[in-house]
């Protein structure tokens, strides 16, 4: 018998996950949503993984463009991951009209300049999960990389720090 729903959506929120900003540039708009179920798979060839709604825009966007772009966020970036995670939420330029940023080359999706990293990808496989989408994205470039600065981290619903201190709104 599965694990009870609201017993497992507990016991994932005692999991800490760096937080990332999946892009995606269609022929109509930008779509942006904040994803923490990102992880390293392969380097050779370089492929990251990423979890989707099934049923969610980003998702469909993604498999039918088949390339985007991960910005991963630092502490600062804590504001963008909520813009970014709620709702209903419009385009991703209206949503960083004060951030700067620019476009990947090989995606044309938008990469943030203030991001620890960015990796600009293309689709290499989607694998139906459930109520999820598991989509493995080939690495083509790595268009930002900062070697300094702390990770946007999530854990137990709350935007933290690496040590897990919950970050005040500025």
């Amino acid at each position: 018998m599965p694990a009870d729903r609201p017993d497992l959506a507990t016991a994932w929120r005692q999991y800490a996950a760096g937080v990332a900003l999946l892009t995606v540039r269609d022929d109509i708009d930008d779509v942006g949503t904040t994803v923490s179920s990102l992880m390293s798979v392969s380097a050779d060839p370089p492929l990251v993984a990423v979890g989707l709604s099934a049923e969610g825009y980003p998702a469909e966007v993604l498999q039918s463009v088949g390339r985007g772009a991960l910005s991963v966020l630092g502490t600062g970036q804590a504001i963008l991951a909520s813009r970014f995670a709620s709702a209903g939420r419009p385009s991703a330029r209206h949503l960083l009209e004060t951030v700067p940023w620019h476009r990947a080359p090989v995606s044309d999706a938008i990469v943030l300049d203030g991001a620890l990293t960015a990796l600009d990808c293309t689709v290499h496989s989607v694998l139906p999960t459930g109520d999820h989408v598991l989509v493995l994205l080939r690495v083509e470039g790595v268009p930002v990389l900062t070697e300094s600065g702390d990770p946007l981290v999530r854990l137990r619903g709350r935007w933290t720090d690496p040590t897990g201190v919950p970050l005040r709104r500025p």
